[in-house]
């Protein structure tokens, strides 16, 4: 009992002694602080290095005043942070890799690890990648952009967030439309070009059509000085049909992207109220009753009476 007691004792006595020798070696601190330190500059070494790089990008995207490209730029805005997220992803990931180097750590199983997984997500998740890859060509060849209207998959609406993986768009009536990039089919771009106002107007066939097409005109040059969307002049195109009851004018005005609806509704309020000023019939449905032989028979009997 007592030579089992020495044999615990004389063991802990070598433990602590070694313990003792391995805290206090100067060379352990030595190499504990120059791995800190080495971990320290890589640290900073690598935030140098992503300022260095956003700053250099920044600079190659820079925006140049009086550019009448507007889309071209937008296009160059959203290229520029995604190569900013890219290649501070890149940077961080070589320092972590440098850090575990450091610490120790063999990063062949590590890459091999990574290249497997990296394997097995591209063959498990491949609606992901499509969903990625579809996503930046998006961004790359400026399909649309945030504030667009659009219509993706048969749904309109202003883009509000346009990612690798998804889209999101919101209808006017307050919907919000999630779309994954790799279920884009087909998209219409309200955004990119000048619209067309198209305007029909309604006369009687009593009124003179020259007269309603001088006050038209007058109302146009008078729409295109106060309305800022028209961008040219507004065209009277003549007779564009012929109702039952009245005749119809066709007006048309090119006006600032998807600003046609209210250029549209203002015209209408403008030609209504000009067209009345000048005592111009808009035309409405009318009921003519003619009277029959039976009532005529009718009205000779209660006469008689």
């Amino acid at each position: 009992m007592n030579e089992e007691i020495a044999k615990q004792g004389s063991w802990l006595e070598s433990v602590y002694e070694k313990t003792v020798a391995y805290v206090t070696d100067p060379e352990m601190w030595v190499r504990i602080g120059l791995i800190l330190l080495k971990i320290l500059l890589i640290v900073v070494v690598s935030r140098i290095v992503v300022s260095i790089v956003n700053a250099a990008v920044n600079k190659v995207f820079q925006h140049r005043q009086g550019s009448k490209l507007q889309m071209e730029q937008r296009r160059v805005d959203t290229l520029r942070v995604l190569v900013n997220n890219v290649v501070r992803y890149g940077i961080y990931f070589l320092a972590i890799l440098l850090v575990l180097q450091q610490l120790g750590v063999d990063l062949r199983p590590v890459l091999v690890s990574a290249g497997v997984l990296g394997l097995a997500v591209g063959f498990g998740a491949q609606s992901l990648v499509r969903d990625v890859i579809t996503g930046f060509f998006i961004i790359f060849e400026d399909q649309f952009a945030v504030g667009d209207v659009v219509t993706i998959n048969n749904m309109t609406g202003t883009v509000q967030e346009i990612g690798l993986r998804i889209t999101r768009i919101r209808s006017w009536t307050g919907e919000v439309h999630i779309f994954p990039n790799g279920t884009i089919n087909q998209v219409t771009n309200f955004s990119l070009q000048n619209t067309l106002s198209v305007v029909d107007v309604s006369v009687a066939y009593e009124e003179d059509l020259n007269r309603v097409e001088e006050i038209i005109k007058g109302t146009l040059k008078k729409a295109q000085e106060e309305l800022e969307d028209i961008v040219a002049e507004p065209q009277f195109l003549g007779v564009h049909a012929l109702g039952p009851s009245e005749v119809t004018m066709r007006i048309t005005a090119e006006c600032k992207p998807n600003t046609h609806h209210g250029v549209n509704r203002k015209l209408r309020a403008m030609i209504r109220q000009d067209l009345s000023r000048q005592g111009i019939e808009i035309p409405y449905p009318r009921v003519v009753t003619m009277p029959g032989r039976g009532f005529e028979q009718g009205q000779q009997k209660q006469s008689q009476s």
